[in-house]
């Protein structure tokens, strides 16, 4: 509990909320990035928005860092657990048909049972996961 953060907390995920709910008022899209990404990889409809959301996401925090001061993130260090990590994350994307942010902002908050079941799979394996390695 040394980390936590609630202002902050509360504060990103009203951003994240307001974000995914932008995006669906505005093109009738779900923001989940899983689909985002492969589409903007393998569709060329609609390619130029998905990569300027993709590329927000990596920009935003770095202008956030540029403009707070005390602001800092970190990121791992790329070692073969982070890699098979990212690759099991992205099967698991496809068998679930969809990723966290998907199911579990835009989902839930559509009261998808699809979604809330994954959401919390992904909750449970997330915990049992760190409980393990930890």
């Amino acid at each position: 509990m040394e980390n936590f953060t609630p202002i902050s907390a509360l504060l990103g995920g009203a951003l994240i909320g307001l974000g995914a709910l932008i995006l669906l008022v505005f093109s009738g899209r779900i923001a989940g990035i899983s689909g985002i990404a492969s589409s903007a990889l393998f569709n060329a409809e609609g390619r130029s928005w998905r990569l300027a959301f993709l590329l927000g996401i990596v920009l935003g925090p770095l202008l956030v860092e540029a403009i707070i001061a005390d602001f800092s993130f970190s990121t791992p260090e790329l070692g073969w657990q982070v890699i098979v990590a990212g690759l099991l994350v992205g099967i698991g994307t496809g068998w679930g048909s969809g990723c966290t942010s998907g199911h579990g902002i835009c989902g839930i908050s559509r009261l998808s049972p699809r979604s809330l079941t994954a959401t919390v799979i992904f909750m449970f394996s997330g915990m049992l996961i760190a409980t393990l390695l930890h």
